[in-house]
Formats: C-alpha cells, sequence, structure tokens
C-alpha cells in the first residue's frame, strides 16, 4: 500500500512520461494491474479516474485503445486538468462529494478527446476507495449510437450552462439534474417542494401547472449556497425513459438582480443619509395608515420637527459635521417614537412623525416632551460640542384634514409659528397661522423685488470717542424702504433673507455701498472708518474675499478704514476656513471686531487664535442690573491685556455713560448720542 501511494505521488508530476518512471512506479502500476484484474475481462472501456489528481489511475485494455494510449504508463501520466474546463472540474467535486455522501451512481453522456478528437461516450460513474482512503471514480463506457450533432451539442450545453435543469416526477422527487442543478441543490434527493421556501408560491405554481402546463415564477430557494433569488420556469412533459407524466423545471439565479432592484426600492423610498423614510415613502405608506388608525377608533396626528439653527452648524463646522448631527437626530428620533409610529426624513433638516391614540392630545404632548429631552442633548462633532433644539408644529386628524397634503401644509405652518414664539417650542395648527404663511409669501415677493427696484438703503450710526467726544467711525446698518409700509428695520426681513439665500446678494450691496460712502466722506476731510456685519451665511460664501477686495479696489478705499463685525457663531469649532478667511481679511488691512461679546460662548481661545483686534461689549452688560457690571469690568481688563480695542454697545442714558466713561471704555455707540441716519444726517454731526 506504501508503494502504490508513492507512485500516485509520482504520477502527479506535471510533464511526467514513462521513461521517467522510477521503478517504484512500474511496480505500483503492476500492483494496480493486479488489483483490477477482473475489470479486464470486461470488454467495454473501463479506467478508474483520480480525481484530485486529474488523472488516470488505471485503465483496462480496450479503455487504452479508447484513449490512444500507447501504454498504461503514458496514459497514466497525462495531466488531464490542462485541459478541463471550470464546468466539468465542478462536476467531478460533486461526483466525489455524492459518491462518498450516498453510494450514488450516474449515468452520463460525454464527449472525451482523446488525441484531441471528440469521441462521445455513454459512461457509467460509481464511486471507488483507492488504497489510501480517497475517493476515485470508476468509468463504465460504452459507446453512443448513431447521435446526431445536435443531439451531441445538446447534451455538451446542458453540461456546461449555469442554467439549472432538473427533471422531476408528478411527486416532485428529482429524476435528472444536470451538472448546475445538482451543484445549487440542497441535498441531492431534494424534492420540489422541499426547494421552493414559500409552502404558498409552491401551492400557486402546481395550480397553475395543472391549468396551463406552463408557469414561471421569481421565488426564493433553498440552495446549497443558503436561500437565493430564482427565475424558475415549469413546464409538464413526459419522462422520455418511462414515458410517465414529469415536470421539466429550468432557474436562473437572479439573486444579485434582485438585490439591485431592493437597493434600488430601498433608495427611492428612503433617505440615503439617515435611513429612514423619505417623502415618497410617506406618501405611498400614508393612506393605508390612516386608514388602520380609523379602523382602530383613533386619532391621528402629523407632526413636523425642524431643528433650530442647523444652518449655522453647517456654515460654521462645515456640511460633514451637519450630515452627521442629522444621522444622529434620526437614530434618537427613533428611539424617542414607538415602533408603530412613522419616522421620515422630509430632507434638510425637517422630520415627520405620525402618531396615533385615542387620546391624541396626550400622546403628543408625551412626544414632545420625549423629543425635546433626547435632541436637546449635546452633540460632539469635531471637537465641539453643539446643541440644537427642535421647533414642532402639530396638525390633528381628522380636525385639521384627512389627506397629507392638508395635513403636511397645515403642520409646517404650525412649526413655524413655534420658531416666531422663540424657537425650541411646539404649536397646534390654528386657521389664523394661514393668514401669517400668506403675509410671509406676499414679503417674499416683495423682498425679491426690491433688489429690482434698489428699495434698500444703508443707515449708519456712530461710535463716539469718550473723551473727545467726537465721531470715530460709523457702523453701517441696512434698512428696506418699503413703497406701501414704510422704512423696515432689519428684524421685518433679514431673517427671511437668511432663509431664502438672498442675504448673499444683500450682504454685496451693503459692503459695496458702505466702501463706496468711506470714500466719499474722505473726500470730505471726514476719514471715518466703516464697519460692516458679516452673517454665517455670507461667511461661507466661497468668494467673499474676493468680492471684498473687488468692491474695495473699484472704490479706491484705503482698506485700514475699513472693518467687519461677526458673531461668535462664525468661529464655532476648529474650521480652518474659518481661519483662513478671517486671516485673509486681516491680511488686507481690514479690522476684525467680535460682536456681542459675552452674551454667547465668549471663548476666550478665540482671541487669541483668530485675527481679532476690537471686543463689542453687548448692550445687556451696559444696560443691565449692577450686578452684571463686574462682568463688564473683566472683559475691558481682558481686552486691555491682549491690548484690543473695546467698544460699549446699547448707551441710552447718561448713567449709562457715565459708567462707561468710568471703565475707561473709550468709544461707544447707542441712541443716548445717535441713532442709525442716512449720511447726510452723518455729515451734519461732522460739521457739528
Amino acid at each position: 500500500m506504501a508503494q502504490d501511494g508513492l507512485s500516485e505521488l509520482a504520477l502527479t508530476r506535471v510533464g511526467a512520461s514513462p521513461d521517467a518512471l522510477r521503478d517504484e512506479d512500474a511496480l505500483a502500476l503492476t500492483a494496480r494491474s493486479e488489483r483490477f484484474a477482473l475489470f479486464e475481462l470486461i470488454a467495454q472501456p473501463v479506467w478508474v479516474f483520480d480525481i484530485d489528481a486529474r488523472r488516470v489511475h488505471w485503465a483496462n485494455a480496450t479503455a487504452l485503445t479508447l484513449w490512444s494510449a500507447t501504454s498504461l504508463q503514458e496514459l497514466c501520466a497525462r495531466d488531464m486538468s490542462l485541459d478541463m474546463s471550470e464546468s466539468v472540474a465542478r462536476r467531478l467535486a460533486q461526483y466525489q462529494s455524492d459518491f462518498t455522501d450516498h453510494d450514488v451512481v450516474f449515468n452520463d453522456q460525454w464527449t472525451l478527446y482523446p488525441g484531441g478528437v471528440p469521441l462521445s461516450l455513454y459512461v457509467r460513474f460509481s464511486g471507488l476507495g483507492l488504497s489510501d482512503g480517497r475517493m476515485a471514480m470508476l468509468c463504465q463506457a460504452r459507446p453512443t449510437t448513431s447521435e446526431t450533432p445536435e443531439s451531441l451539442r445538446s447534451v455538451e450545453a446542458l453540461m456546461h450552462t449555469p442554467v439549472m435543469i432538473t427533471l422531476y416526477d408528478l411527486r416532485g422527487v428529482p429524476i435528472y439534474r444536470n451538472p448546475a442543478s445538482r451543484a445549487s441543490a440542497h441535498t441531492l434527493g431534494q424534492t420540489l417542494q422541499e426547494r421552493i421556501v414559500d409552502a404558498a408560491t409552491f401551492a400557486r405554481m402546481i395550480e397553475a401547472l395543472a391549468v396551463d402546463h406552463l408557469t414561471t415564477f421569481t421565488l426564493e430557494v433553498h440552495t446549497n449556497e443558503g436561500e437565493r433569488w430564482h427565475d424558475l420556469s415549469a413546464r409538464h412533459c413526459r419522462d422520455a425513459v418511462t414515458g410517465e407524466d414529469a415536470w421539466l423545471v429550468s432557474e436562473a439565479d437572479v439573486s444579485a438582480l434582485k438585490r439591485t432592484e431592493a437597493k434600488a426600492n430601498f433608495l427611492a423610498t428612503h433617505d440615503e443619509l439617515t435611513g429612514l423614510p423619505n417623502r415618497a415613502h410617506v406618501i405611498q405608506r400614508f393612506t393605508g395608515a390612516m386608514e388602520e388608525i380609523r379602523r382602530a377608533g383613533s386619532e391621528a396626528a402629523l407632526i413636523f420637527i425642524d431643528l433650530d439653527n442647523f444652518k449655522d452648524v453647517n456654515d460654521t463646522l462645515g456640511h460633514a459635521a451637519g450630515d452627521e448631527l442629522l444621522k444622529q437626530v434620526a437614530e434618537r428620533l427613533r428611539k424617542a417614537t414607538r415602533s408603530n409610529d412613522l419616522v421620515a426624513r422630509l430632507g434638510g433638516d425637517e422630520f415627520l412623525l405620525l402618531v396615533s391614540s385615542q387620546d391624541i392630545a396626550s400622546e403628543v404632548d408625551r412626544v414632545r416632551e420625549r423629543i425635546a429631552r433626547t435632541i436637546s442633548q449635546p452633540t460632539v462633532l469635531r471637537g465641539t460640542e453643539v446643541r440644537v433644539t427642535p421647533s414642532l408644529g402639530v396638525s390633528l386628524s381628522p380636525r385639521d384634514g384627512e389627506d397629507l397634503e392638508t395635513l403636511l401644509r397645515k403642520a409646517d405652518l404650525a412649526m413655524y409659528a413655534a420658531k416666531a414664539r422663540g424657537r425650541n417650542d411646539m404649536a397646534f395648527y390654528d386657521e389664523m397661522m394661514g393668514d401669517a404663511v400668506t403675509a410671509r409669501t406676499m414679503l417674499e415677493g416683495d423682498l425679491r423685488r426690491a433688489f429690482d427696484r434698489d428699495e434698500f438703503e444703508v443707515h449708519y450710526q456712530p461710535l463716539f470717542h469718550t473723551k473727545e467726544c467726537r465721531i470715530v467711525a460709523v457702523e453701517a446698518l441696512v434698512r428696506w424702504r418699503h413703497p406701501e409700509r414704510g422704512l423696515l428695520l432689519p428684524d421685518a426681513f433679514i431673517p427671511l433673507c437668511e432663509s431664502t439665500g438672498m442675504i448673499l446678494l444683500l450682504g454685496r450691496i451693503v459692503f459695496e455701498r458702505a466702501v463706496q460712502q468711506q470714500v466719499a466722506w474722505a473726500r470730505l476731510g471726514h476719514p471715518l472708518k466703516v464697519h460692516v456685519n458679516l452673517s454665517p451665511r455670507q461667511f461661507s460664501e466661497v468668494d467673499l474675499v474676493a468680492n471684498m477686495k473687488q468692491a474695495i479696489d473699484a472704490a479706491g478705499c484705503d482698506p485700514k478704514h475699513i472693518g467687519i463685525e461677526i458673531t461668535e457663531s462664525i468661529l464655532l469649532g476648529k474650521s480652518e476656513r474659518s481661519e483662513s478667511v478671517l486671516r485673509a481679511i486681516a491680511a488686507m488691512n481690514i479690522s476684525i471686531a467680535l460682536d456681542d461679546f459675552g452674551t454667547g460662548y465668549s471663548n476666550l481661545a478665540y482671541l487669541q487664535r483668530f485675527p481679532i483686534d476690537t471686543l463689542k461689549i453687548d448692550k445687556t452688560f451696559i444696560q443691565g442690573e449692577s450686578d452684571q457690571k463686574p462682568l463688564a469690568d473683566l472683559i475691558v481688563a481682558l481686552c486691555r491685556t491682549l491690548r484690543m480695542e473695546v467698544v460699549a454697545e446699547g448707551v441710552e442714558t447718561q448713567a449709562q455713560l457715565d459708567w462707561v466713561i468710568a471703565c475707561g471704555i473709550e468709544r461707544y455707540q447707542g441712541f443716548f448720542s445717535a441713532k442709525p441716519m442716512l449720511p447726510e444726517g452723518v455729515q451734519a454731526l461732522l460739521l457739528r
């Protein structure tokens, strides 16, 4: 046995020839011939094939002739893997497995190529153990009768096709499987009923076969690789051997297509960023969901959720941070709602809930509490702790309507009412809200026309020197001269400009006019410094610095007489863009003031990291009670230490001015000395 095993290893050498065989190899072949001597009595070709080595292990004399071999040694030395197709290799591996597990016999029509000449045979394959314990294959061949070329080619096609072909009897027991079908079958005897995952689908298929004798389904089947999706075609036929009724079933694997289709369907009805259902999903599901709610005798609430100040996160920390925040909010909404509640993302920072209850008002209150608590928890984005709050608008069904469009529109109106009440609030829809939206829509239309009609004015509020009692600078403030409503202050239209993006154009207009006005005053002998406010939305504009430089150059302005004022929200986080933009502005000799200092984050690190040269103390400290004054004193001391200028805002009384002077603050502005005015008013003050 050891000698036989050694010879098998020798025969697996690629390119071995009979002359190269050692004496031990010849002895091994002799031993094999003795072992299989009885097969020499069979007139038909018989050979033993080593499936693992891809070589003939032994052959009788008739088989040597069939293989056009000069000797047994020469035949055993041939490496059959050199021209073996992948499908044949898989088929042989399946044979080997079935021989081991089931002790079965296969009868197939094969085409061999001895000497490169095709030879069609009927071959009986059975398992045969080798002396080393491995499973080989005993092959007994007989020639085919006068097969036509078409018949031979169809057999080859059946052997190599990836389409799974199975012939079942009417009990669903397999009679024949082609190689692809056998490779896919979970077990050798897997019945048709066992193959189909869903019993109801199997029953429908059998019913269809009974009526039409032909049917096609796309269904899940049990395979060697687990559950897969197949296109299955079945037709009624007869077994060509027995003449009995049978089913011929062909299957093609379409799992990849189904996965692609499922993904496409998911993406069509779900938000790609958060994985929540999207607007299309809500539209599809809404009618059915409302019918279920009505059958249960419940009421429904559509809750529109908008994140307060989300735009500031995008503008200051970037859209990647904003996306991360949206994903976290989506996950928190999932956890804060019940499994039967519909949670969706409509787009941007807008989310939607559909909840139901027999006591809908109480349920909405509970939902509000859970949502407010979970969403308001701090979130760390790029090293910065951020808090956002939700504004909620609620419409009730059937009170406010029953169709989605009506309920969604009214919930949206209620949400805007919640924001108008100070944000982080919830409002139920009432009829008065429709009037407010109509007014907002009209205002937006008027606002767009205002640009064409040049209805914006820039007013200037002077900044005074406390000791010298003179104007040292002015702050440019925009006003809208509405043709019907008169002069409108920024609070009436700037939020709408921000939400619609019109702030970018308005910001450029204000900056250009402020620069031109500075040049005009300088030519009259009054080189005042002009401060211009920049909003976070403007600050995120790609061409901000280039536009500022273009305006300054076009006016012939000395940039040292121009300053910008920003709020702390622009500096949130560690945005490299924020720092680079501010340094580019400072490089043009434009000063940078931090407005409303003390009311926001008051991060002292900003004062060292960014090129800020002026702090404006918010009016709440100037106008506040005496217990707030020490903090203002601290800010003044800080400015002196950092050699920064300090400006007091909102001085409205002599007492407040006296306190500002006592603190050593050299610059102030407020209604006590001058309100914002047109350039002519500033000119008159300068002349006085």
